[in-house]
Formats: structure tokens, C-alpha cells, sequence
């Protein structure tokens, strides 16, 4: 049996209301990554905003500049790459793994 058209808007405009309200949730769920051994860590939020770095005092090389940089990078990345997986397990649990365009 066929859903008529306004049984589908309805459904939509359902499954857009959770997804605002999972979408404003991720704000307030933190990912914490760490690399170099933990000497750096990042934390971000689920939508991808990184709110906090930590550097470990020892990590300060001013002779290896390059070493400490690396490391910020990869924690940086590591740290939104695990906000990106919350994201889509908890809009994919939403939308069904459609994917759809403009979700983090």
C-alpha cells in the first residue's frame, strides 16, 4: 500500500525535525584524540568545532619545531575525524544511511 503525498511530507518533515535536534546535540558531545604518544590532545565537538588543545610542556622542542607541529596536525585530524563518526552514526541512526548532502 502506497503512502499518499502528504503522508510523505509529514514523514519528512519528521525525520528534518530529528536531525535539527540531533545536529544540536553534537554541540554538546566532545571527541578527545591524543597523538605523539599523548604528548598532544585535542578535543572537538561533534559538529567539528575543536575546543581545546593540550600540549604536553615537554613536547616543546625549539629545535625540532617541525616534530611538535606534526603532532598537532595529526591529533587535530584525528580528533575531527572521530567528531565525523559521531556525527554520522548518530544522523545515519536518523536518516537510515541515506547520506545526505550537507551533514557535517
Amino acid at each position: 500500500m502506497a503512502m499518499n503525498m502528504q503522508q510523505v511530507m509529514q514523514q519528512a518533515r519528521k525525520m528534518q525535525a530529528q536531525l535539527a535536534e540531533a545536529q544540536e546535540r553534537l554541540k554538546d558531545q566532545e571527541v578527545t584524540a591524543s597523538a605523539g604518544g599523548g604528548m598532544v590532545k585535542v578535543t572537538a565537538t561533534g559538529d567539528g568545532v575543536i575546543t581545546g588543545i593540550t600540549i604536553d610542556p615537554e613536547a616543546l622542542d625549539p629545535e625540532d619545531v617541525e616534530l611538535i607541529q606534526d603532532t598537532i596536525l595529526a591529533a587535530v585530524n584525528e580528533a575531527l575525524s572521530s567528531a565525523q563518526e559521531l556525527s554520522n552514526r548518530q544522523l545515519g541512526a536518523i536518516t537510515g544511511g541515506m547520506g545526505l548532502p550537507g551533514v557535517f
